[in-house]
């Protein structure tokens, strides 16, 4: 049996924060068994995901972050 490795999943990382940080915005490819698609994730002040808050200044990384896992799904 042949193996690939694939980035299914992307952390945009305040710069100097850890990655637990309330800020983090995940992207992430899933697939639910009907085709790939993207999920973007963000932890609030509880520690429960929920809503996204876009920064404008995070916005161009995390742009970058969303096209580059588009291209990844299948």
């Amino acid at each position: 049996m042949k193996y690939e490795t694939r980035v299914i999943k992307i952390a945009v990382i305040p710069k100097g924060e850890p990655i637990f940080n309330e800020n983090v915005t995940t992207v992430e490819i899933v697939d639910e068994a009907a085709g790939e698609f993207l999920e973007v994730r963000q932890l609030g002040d509880s520690g429960e995901e929920g809503q996204i808050k876009i920064d404008p200044t995070e916005w161009p990384d995390l742009r970058a972050a969303i096209e580059r896992m588009i291209k990844e799904c299948r």
